[in-house]
């Protein structure tokens, strides 16, 4: 029978061009190759290897086990190569999913270097914004959520990733821009223009309007970031977005912010979690994404402290 070893002689003598140089590199003993080689005449019923010719030759039926090799023993290399990720968890899939619009801003450059150490990993997100993502979480729909709010789960861990403050955005030419305090009644005199989510999931309704028995003026909706810039830069409402957010467009000129200092003196302050059910940690390539993750915590962490 054909076995995998002929294969591997039979490139070995091709490559050497004799027994014992071929035995050398596969660490055997020259009567080993000679062994193996009587073995294949005897199957065929020819010679397959003329072992007298230097360097030794092959026959018409030596040539056609050789393509056979060529062909088969690169794809077992790379089986070989791929059972070893999977047994040693450097291959799976990570589905994410966010509550954050604006989160890609920072989430993609961290993707883009994890896939680097990591190219075996598919990385993937769940479609749309759900209503009840933390029990999605806990039953397998996805294994990593982005969230402001925590919610305490069986089996579900929550990482600090960063502190962000949330900032009113303004058009440069708003009456707000000059004001010294800006009240909670100041601000539902406009029309609020929000990304298309839940009130209670937005940072400014969950910590200004609701508490305070306030709604705005008017609510309009946009799917995204720019669009919702836009707006609020040509007048037609106000925003409140994350402060990594808002500093790339006011730094352009584009729209101006203030500190909500309605809320408290440190302004709408929030931090960004991570959820992950605890058994994911087990995965060696989820455990390299978490340490990825917090790396880059430590580094937002450090900037925002100085």
């Amino acid at each position: 029978m054909l076995e995998i070893r002929h294969l591997k002689t039979l490139t070995a003598l091709r490559e050497h061009g004799s027994l014992v140089a071929a035995a050398g590199d596969l660490c055997l003993t020259p009567s080993a190759i000679s062994h193996q080689l009587k073995e294949l005449d005897h199957w065929y019923g020819v010679e397959v290897v003329n072992r007298r010719s230097r360097p030794v030759t092959f026959s018409n039926v030596g040539q056609r086990l050789l393509k056979l090799a060529d062909d088969v023993l690169p794809q077992i290399q790379i089986a070989q190569s791929d059972i070893t990720r999977i047994v040693h968890g450097q291959t799976g899939r990570i589905v994410f999913s966010s509550e954050c619009h604006s989160c890609f801003d920072w989430l993609m450059p961290l993707l883009n270097q994890y896939r680097s150490q990591y190219p075996d990993v598919d990385l993937d997100f769940a479609s749309g914004f759900e209503s009840n993502p933390h029990e999605l979480l806990q039953s397998g729909e996805f294994d990593l959520l982005i969230t402001a709010d925590p919610i305490a789960l069986k089996g579900i861990e929550y990482f600090p990733i960063f502190e962000y403050e949330s900032r009113l955005v303004l058009s440069n030419t708003h009456p707000l821009v000059r004001a010294e305090n800006i009240s909670v009644q100041d601000l539902a005199e406009q029309t609020l223009i929000t990304y298309p989510v839940d009130k209670h999931r937005l940072d400014i309704m969950a910590k200004l309007f609701i508490p305070a028995n306030i709604m705005p003026k008017a609510i309009r909706n946009t799917d995204l970031t720019q669009m919702l810039i836009q707006l609020v830069a040509s007048g037609r409402g106000i925003a409140a977005l994350p402060d990594w957010v808002v500093n790339e467009y006011e730094q352009k000129g584009w729209v101006t912010s203030r500190r909500l200092a309605c809320v408290s003196a440190q302004g709408l302050r929030r931090t960004l979690y991570a959820g992950f059910r605890s058994d994911e940690k087990e995965k060696s390539y989820f455990e390299g994404f978490l340490k990825h993750l917090y790396k880059f915590s430590s580094k937002r962490h450090s900037y925002y402290a100085d």
